[in-house]
This record gives C-alpha cells, sequence and structure tokens, in this order.
C-alpha cells in the first residue's frame, strides 16, 4: 500500500520521529544577507543545504556620491522620502552620524513624508526615530510609484534611498510629472565571489539533484537565470524549476520574475526567513513524501531518504531517483528503459547501467532489499500491496 503524506508530521515511525520534516531533501540557497542564518534554519530542520551567493554586496568604497547626495538634501526641504531596504536605510543614517549630519539628515526626513517598501524599510525608518506615511502590502515598488504619481509632484523634491541597483524607471517616471528626484545610492550588487559555486548550483538543478531553490530577492532570481544563461543552460534550469526542482520565494515581490515566467514558486504569507523555512518544510514533504507499506513493515521515503523503524539511509541522487520512480507507481513494473528515462540515466544510454544502480540501490536498503523485486525479462518493481 502507498499513501502521500501531506506533512512530515502525524506519523508514528520512529525513524519518521527522528528525521526532521526536511531530512533527506536538498535545498539550494541564493541568498547574501543573512545566508548563514537561513543555511541554520534548513539544517536545524534536516535539510542538505547547498550554498551559492549569487551576488556580493558593495558598500560604495568612495562615499562621495552618497555624501552628495545628503547635501543635496539638506540644501533644502523635502516632501517625499523613499526607504527601500532596511539595510540601505541604516547604512544611510550611519553613514550621516559619521559626518556630523546625521541629526539634521533626521530632522529634513521627519518634516517630509517618509514612504517604506515592506516591513523590513518600516522598521529601520521606524528604529530610526521616524514614522511611515505608506508602506504598500506588495512591498513593490511600482506600488509606491503609483502612489506617488497620484500626488501633485511639480516642484515636489523627493530623496529615493536605493537598493543595489539605481532606480532610473521609477525616478524618470516622478522627474516627468515635475519632481526634483534625489538618488541616494547606498550600495551596490556586484558579480558572486564565487562564480564557481554557481555554476554548480546551476548543473545539480538542471540534474534535479536539488529539490527546491529558495530566494529571498528577485535581483537574485535574475542572477540566477543570467548565470544559466551564460552557462547556456537557461532552457534547462526553467524546465528544472516548472517541474521538479521547488522554487520558494521569501515573498511577492521576489517571486515575479519566475511567475513573469509561467513558474509558480511556493511564497510564506510572512515574509521572513523563518517563515520561509516552514513553507518549504511543509511544501516539500508534500511534494516527495511516500510512506510504503510491505511485509508488514513501514518505509518513509523522502526526497534522497529511506527512513524505517530501525534505519535511515541517505541514497545518492541516482538511487534515489531510482527508488522515487518506482514509488511513483507501487506495484506496477517499471522497464530497464523507463527507469532509464525517469532516474536521468538516459545519457549512459545502458541498460546495464538500471541493472547496476538497482544492485547498489538493495546494498543500502540492506535488511530491506527485499521492496525491489525483479520480474523476469519486465523490469523491476516495489514489493508492495496496492
Amino acid at each position: 500500500m502507498l499513501k502521500g503524506m501531506a506533512t512530515g508530521t502525524g506519523t508514528d515511525t520512529t525513524a519518521a520521529r527522528r528525521g526532521g520534516p526536511l531530512t533527506g531533501f536538498t535545498v539550494g540557497v541564493t541568498a547574501t544577507r543573512r545566508r548563514e542564518e537561513l543555511t541554520a534554519l534548513l539544517e536545524r530542520r534536516g535539510a542538505r543545504v547547498v550554498e551559492a551567493p549569487m551576488m556580493r554586496l558593495v558598500p560604495l568604497g568612495d562615499d562621495t556620491a552618497l555624501r552628495e547626495a545628503t547635501e543635496r538634501c539638506l540644501a533644502g526641504p523635502l516632501d517625499y522620502v523613499v526607504a527601500t531596504t532596511g539595510v540601505g536605510w541604516r547604512c544611510w543614517m550611519s553613514a550621516a552620524d559619521d559626518w556630523g549630519t546625521g541629526a539634521r539628515l533626521a530632522a529634513a526626513c521627519r518634516a517630509a513624508v517618509v514612504l517604506t517598501r515592506g516591513p523590513k524599510a518600516t522598521g529601520a525608518v521606524r528604529a530610526s526615530g521616524l514614522d511611515e506615511a505608506f508602506s504598500p502590502r506588495s512591498e513593490a515598488n511600482d506600488e509606491l510609484l503609483s502612489w506617488l504619481l497620484a500626488r501633485p509632484l511639480a516642484g515636489r523634491r523627493i530623496a529615493v534611498q536605493e537598493h543595489g541597483v539605481p532606480l532610473d524607471g521609477f525616478a524618470a517616471a516622478l522627474r516627468e510629472r515635475g519632481a526634483e528626484v534625489i538618488a541616494v545610492p547606498v550600495y551596490r550588487w556586484g558579480p558572486p565571489d564565487d562564480p564557481e559555486a554557481v555554476r554548480r548550483l546551476v548543473e545539480l538543478t538542471v540534474r534535479r539533484e536539488l529539490h527546491a531553490l529558495s530566494f529571498t530577492s528577485a535581483q537574485a532570481v535574475e542572477a540566477l537565470l543570467a548565470s544559466a544563461d551564460g552557462f547556456d543552460r537557461r532552457a534547462e534550469v526553467l524546465a528544472a524549476l516548472r517541474d521538479d526542482v521547488l522554487a520558494v520565494c521569501v515573498g511577492p515581490v521576489c517571486a515575479r520574475p519566475l511567475l513573469e515566467l509561467g513558474i509558480e514558486p511556493v511564497c510564506p504569507e510572512r515574509g521572513r526567513l523563518g517563515a520561509l523555512v516552514r513553507t518549504l518544510a511543509e511544501a516539500l514533504p508534500a511534494r516527495m513524501r511516500r510512506e510504503l507499506v510491505y511485509e508488514g513493515r513501514r518505509v518513509v521515503l523522502q526526497g534522497s531518504a529511506v527512513l524505517t523503524d530501525d534505519m535511515q539511509v541517505t541514497l545518492p541522487p541516482v538511487l534515489a531517483a531510482v527508488l522515487r520512480a518506482l514509488s511513483d507507481r507501487p506495484g506496477h513494473v517499471l522497464s530497464r528503459a523507463e527507469l532509464l528515462r525517469r532516474a536521468w540515466l538516459a545519457d549512459r544510454a545502458d541498460e546495464h547501467a538500471v541493472e547496476a544502480a538497482i544492485a547498489r540501490l538493495r546494498a543500502a536498503l540492506g535488511p530491506h532489499s527485499a521492496l525491489i523485486r525483479t520480474v523476469p525479462k519486465r523490469g523491476y518493481r516495489l514489493a508492495v500491496t496496492v
């Protein structure tokens, strides 16, 4: 008998209790900021994590541009101030303090209408003693821009704290309405420190050796796709994300580049790392957890892990793919050719590779090797009751 389990909880299997909800799953982490925290949260739930920061945060080595922008903000009253990121806002306020203009900048912002893009920017603004007048639920720049364009802007002075990339289109739309826009550059996104880690993440995605890819910014999504372009693997990465590799985004703004490509990522209700990990810990088992019963024994297949009352085994990717293919049709016979295709062994073009994989799989299962049955001249099946 085969049953799909909605989550990793609610079973009395001893091994299942011993393993976490993400035991057996491999998750790619693309984040730059707070990467260590996200990795720790995932590993605490049993996941194997592959880290590949898509970008690096580059503080402006020469703060001339930031200082000049700050002086422009102080040269006259500000009507609106737009805070786009918490880290950027804090860096700006800190730099102004170092220059001895922190109190003046805070006063100038307090006299203006402050807009924030999402809860992190809102938290940083409030921590600096200010209050926001508007913060879009979508956390999208488009909604901030629409709010501003609904007001008379001719002659208004607007400071826009940028977040890693210049907001040229945003500023241009405001200038077209007659506003004076002061771009406040605090940091820039640069190329990744470890391009080889990015290349490896792309390859693991294409080979379906990742079960999920996590994103905490739209820029990380775009950087991954740009890297895949560079390796001539974009189409394959998109195919994997549509079919087999679960994309998990911290929020709707982060998810937008994938949605525009027809990929439906999973997003938590709240844009927080903890919520992202909890969502992932629910979504992956719902997709890839199976519970088998054979000869009165219960075996849980979860990602690349096999959990029983008396053992926990993590299988190599090919063996996990073979077992997953068999578990998708419990009790049915799958031919060597079908297993060759389903387990991504086709590049080897040799059905003997299936026989070798089955032998290794039985060895890995140890006392439960009888779960895999050979059907002479036809193929293999799981010894389960349907």
